[in-house]
């Protein structure tokens, strides 16, 4: 994330140097996102989720996240068309960026028939997002950094500078939940799947082509995801635990352990690092 601007510069013009760079229209994605959700999110407590106002607010809110995942990606391809690298990564490599996989699923929601349920992972990464980026770029931004009084230095030998209460305030709040939040979200993915599948089960239309697309997103989040990886491992401890009570049946358990059995096989089967080489990649954070 690039730096705020210098200190010595009016306020005007700091606001101005901020609002010139991509990573501030990748701000204002992620919190035109927010009030997007925030608007249908009402809309859908008060039974109202296919009034004119709340689809608008529905498919801006997948824009916005389109626009935001599509900033980060074309950031990571400058990058690294910059560093002298001419050789850009192949279709499988490129869908391997946790980026990538968002910004396609985003598209997918915005085209695809509306299911709340989908807005919320999204949102929970934008609140984190737009935390972080309002504590490093835009607070420094409208309050520069004050020298801390004379003889008060930094473990790094810098001048100290006095702390800004919002800026740590922010910051213990993204320290404090931010696990717990992703642990959130991946659960929420999870659940999605369940909820898209049901849709395929009673037919509705183009569910079967949503589902597949779904899966190999989840099965890719699985790969490069712990948070993903452990609220998958804790839901088959549970289904463990209640299937290994006595008064279920012993073809529910056999059953149960056929379907995890066949579970192994199909993960083992659709690792993606089977078809783009031995090396396993770096997954890259989703911003």
């Amino acid at each position: 994330m690039a730096p705020p601007p210098p200190a010595s510069m009016p306020l005007g013009q700091r606001l101005m140097h901020l609002a010139q760079t991509l990573q501030f229209g990748w701000f204002i994605g992620h919190l035109t996102l927010l009030f997007c959700s925030l608007r249908y999110s009402l809309s859908y407590i008060t039974f109202n989720s296919y009034s004119r106002s709340a689809r608008f607010s529905y498919r801006t809110a997948f824009v916005a996240a389109a626009a935001t995942y599509g900033i980060v990606v074309y950031k990571a391809l400058r990058a690294r068309s910059r560093a002298g690298n001419r050789q850009q990564p192949g279709a499988l490599s490129l869908l391997t960026d946790e980026n990538v996989q968002y910004l396609l699923m985003a598209l997918v929601w915005l085209f695809g028939r509306q299911i709340p349920l989908a807005l919320l992972p999204f949102t929970v990464y934008s609140v984190f997002h737009v935390a972080t980026y309002t504590r490093a770029n835009l607070i420094p931004t409208i309050q520069p950094p004050q020298q801390a009084p004379a003889g008060a230095a930094s473990p790094g030998g810098r001048p100290a500078t006095k702390p800004n209460a919002l800026a740590d305030t922010i910051g213990r709040f993204v320290k404090e939940y931010y696990d717990a939040s992703m642990t959130l979200v991946a659960s929420l993915e999870i659940f999605l799947w369940f909820r898209v599948a049901f849709s395929a089960i009673i037919f509705t239309k183009g569910s079967w082509i949503l589902l597949a697309i779904y899966s190999v997103f989840v099965r890719a989040r699985y790969s490069q995801s712990t948070f993903v990886q452990s609220a998958v491992g804790h839901g088959v401890r549970r289904v463990d635990a209640l299937v290994a009570n006595q008064n279920v049946p012993p073809a529910a358990r056999q059953s149960w352990e056929t379907l995890k059995g066949y579970g192994r096989k199909l993960t083992d089967s659709t690792d993606i690092n089977r078809f783009i080489g031995a090396q396993r990649p770096v997954p890259k954070k989703a911003q």
